[in-house]
């Protein structure tokens, strides 16, 4: 159970930081706090359920719609959080490609190093 706490804690926390190095280097995207709360609530819950579903799929299946899963999900995160708050906006098409390949890339980055990072400091401190 801790594990999945901490995996889901990392895969929250490296969507927020992409998103916020999205807002930050892509021209076309303005974020506020609020937009930036909505984001990061849409993003775990879209996460969790499609994650359920994905896990079912035989793993040669499930690992094969990993990469096109996440990119999909932050294409959908991130639109529902533009629609649901004024707080998140994404001018242009390049914009929305730029969005999404941060985002994505910064959460698989800290979805794939983070676990194994917190794991060696666990082992040593023990």
């Amino acid at each position: 159970m801790r594990q999945i706490l901490l995996r889901a804690v990392l895969l929250l926390g490296s969507w927020a930081i992409g998103l916020l190095v999205a807002a930050w280097v892509v021209p076309g995207v303005s974020l506020s706090v609020s937009g930036f709360i909505v984001a990061v609530v849409v993003f775990s819950l879209t996460q969790a359920l499609l994650s359920l579903l994905i896990v079912k799929l035989p793993h040669g299946y499930a690992s094969l719609l990993l990469g096109g899963t996440g990119l999909a999900l932050t294409v959908v995160a991130l639109g529902l959080a533009a629609a649901e708050t004024h707080g998140l906006a994404i001018h242009g098409l390049a914009a929305w490609v730029a969005t999404t390949l941060v985002v994505w890339l910064v959460t698989t980055i800290g979805a794939v190093s983070l676990p194994e990072v917190f794991r060696r400091e666990l082992t040593e401190s023990a």
